[in-house]
C-alpha cells in the first residue's frame, strides 16, 4: 500500500529536494575529514611550506608564524571555516528552491500570454492546476465573445425587423388620415392591421430594453415571505389572453401550504420566462403543468409542456445568454434569448439550481430553490 509520501501530488519534487539535500552528505563529510586532518596536524607541514613559499622565510620562521597565528587559534579558524560551509550550503539549497519559483514566474508569465504551460517533471500539479486556469479563461473568453457576437447579431435583426411593422403602422396611418371618407369596413381593417403591427412593434421594443436591462449591475435581493400557489395564480391569469389564442391550458398543481423566502419581484420573473417559454413553444390545445413539492430542504417547482423535443446539442445551451431555438430571426416565438439566462442567474442568486429535460415532445424545467420559513413568523408563532 502506497504512503501518504507517495500519494502527495507534489511527492516528485519532495523526494528530488529530499534526494539533493542526502547529496549534501559527502560534501559534508569531506569538510570534517579537512577539519580533522587541520586538527591532527597531517596538513601542518603544508601549511608551514606556503608560508615559506609567500613570505620568503625560514623554516623555523614559518613554523613559528604557523604556530602563532594558526596552530593557536585553530578553534577560531575551524568556527569560521564552519560558518564559511554552512553558509555555501544554504546557498546552495536556496538556489534549488529559487528556480522552481522562477519556473512558477515564467509560467504565470506563459498564462497572462495566453500560452501553454510547461513546467519539470516535479512541478507537474502546478504545471496541471495552472493549465486548468489557462483553460479556464481561454474558454470564458470564448463564451464572451460569442455572447457578444451573438448580442450584435441580434440588435442588428431586431433593428432591421422593426423597420418592418414601423413602416407598415405609418403607411396605414397615412391612408387613414389622407382618406377620411374611407368606407368603415376598410377603415376597420386598416386599424386592425395597424394594431397588429403595433403590438409586434411593442415586443420588438421590449427585447431592445431586456439586453440593455440585462447589462446593468445586478441588484441585492429583497428578501420576504412569499405564498407560490398565489403568485401562480396570478401568473396563470395574466397569461390567459396569449394561453386561450392557441387553445392550451395551465394546470397547476402547487400545494398551498408552501412558502418560500426570497425576492418576489425577481422569482416572479424568473416563473414569468418559464410560462412565457412554455407557452411560446406548445402544441396548440394542449396542457402546461405546474407542479411543486418540497423534498427534504428544497423546493422543486416544474413547469412542463408538450412541444417539439429539444435536441440534447441544443439542450445544452439553452441557458446561455443570447441563445434562440428558432435560428430564424423572424419567427414569433424566438425572444431576444435572454430569458432563460435571466431566470438561471436569478435562481443561482437564491441558491437554487434550474435544469431542463426534453424527450418523447415533453419539455420539462425544474426549478430547485432552498426551502427556508420566515424565522420571525415562527418566532412570533410559537
Amino acid at each position: 500500500m502506497k504512503t501518504k509520501w507517495f500519494r502527495s501530488g507534489y511527492g516528485k519534487l519532495r523526494r528530488k529536494i529530499f534526494f539533493q539535500i542526502i547529496l549534501m552528505i559527502p560534501g559534508a563529510w569531506l569538510l570534517f575529514l579537512v577539519i580533522y586532518s587541520m586538527l591532527s596536524g597531517k596538513i601542518a607541514n603544508g601549511c608551514i611550506r606556503l608560508i615559506q613559499f609567500f613570505l620568503f622565510v625560514e623554516y623555523q620562521d614559518a613554523l613559528s608564524i604557523y604556530q602563532f597565528y594558526i596552530r593557536n587559534h585553530m578553534g577560531q579558524i575551524i568556527d569560521i571555516f564552519l560558518l564559511l560551509s554552512i553558509l555555501l550550503f544554504f546557498y546552495i539549497s536556496l538556489s534549488w528552491f529559487i528556480r522552481y519559483f522562477r519556473q512558477i514566474d515564467r509560467g504565470l508569465d506563459a498564462l497572462l500570454a495566453g500560452k501553454e504551460i510547461e513546467l519539470s517533471p516535479e512541478m507537474e500539479p502546478m504545471e496541471r492546476k495552472m493549465n486548468q486556469v489557462h483553460h479556464t479563461l481561454e474558454k470564458r473568453e470564448m463564451e464572451a465573445r460569442l455572447s457578444e457576437k451573438r448580442k450584435d447579431e441580434l440588435v442588428m435583426y431586431l433593428a432591421h425587423d422593426i423597420r418592418t411593422p414601423l413602416t407598415s403602422v405609418i403607411g396605414y396611418l397615412s391612408l387613414l388620415h389622407e382618406a377620411p371618407d374611407m368606407p368603415e369596413n376598410q377603415k376597420e381593417k386598416y386599424i386592425q392591421i395597424t394594431l397588429e403591427k403595433a403590438y409586434r412593434l411593442e415586443i420588438l421594443v421590449n427585447e431592445f430594453f431586456e439586453i440593455t436591462r440585462y447589462n446593468l449591475p445586478q441588484t441585492a435581493l429583497e428578501t420576504e415571505e412569499i405564498d407560490l400557489s398565489y403568485m401562480m395564480m396570478q401568473m396563470a391569469d395574466e397569461f390567459y389572453p396569449i394561453l386561450d389564442k392557441n387553445k392550451n391550458q395551465v394546470e397547476l398543481q402547487i400545494p398551498e401550504d408552501i412558502r418560500l423566502l426570497g425576492d418576489s419581484a425577481k422569482l416572479a420573473r424568473v416563473f414569468q420566462n418559464l410560462l412565457k417559454n412554455a407557452v411560446s413553444y406548445s402544441f396548440p390545445g394542449t396542457v402546461i403543468e405546474v407542479q411543486a413539492r418540497v423534498e427534504e430542504d428544497q423546493v422543486l417547482i416544474s413547469f412542463e409542456n408538450e412541444g417539439k423535443t429539444i435536441p440534447k446539442e441544443k439542450l445544452t445551451r439553452i441557458f446561455d445568454r443570447f441563445y434562440r431555438l428558432d435560428s430564424a430571426r423572424a419567427t414569433k416565438t424566438g425572444g431576444a434569448g435572454l430569458g432563460l439566462a435571466i431566470a438561471k442567474e436569478i435562481v443561482l442568486l437564491h441558491g437554487g439550481t434550474i435544469t431542463a429535460e426534453s424527450r418523447d415532445k415533453k419539455t420539462c424545467f425544474i426549478v430547485a430553490l432552498p426551502y427556508k420559513t420566515n424565522p420571525d413568523k415562527e418566532e412570533t408563532d410559537t
